[in-house]
């Protein structure tokens, strides 16, 4: 199985349900969702914040990984 593609970002807007709206380092704007562990551990996530993300290879959401 491939490595997922990774990708940075900052956070746009917050969404309902732990979805967040970000602009990519190559300025497109994906939807990604909080990574299972983070949800478990209650990391917060909030607007500006600088995120690593693994990209969908089809085009789907993308999920958030890592706060910086």
């Amino acid at each position: 199985m491939a490595e997922p593609e990774m990708a940075e970002g900052v956070v746009d807007e917050a969404l309902p349900n732990a979805l967040f709206r970000v602009k990519l380092e190559n300025g497109e704007v994906t939807l990604a969702y909080l990574a299972g562990k983070m949800r478990l551990h209650r990391i917060k996530v909030l607007v500006g914040d600088r995120v690593t993300l693994q990209l969908d290879p089809y085009g789907g959401r993308a999920r958030i990984t890592r706060r910086s």
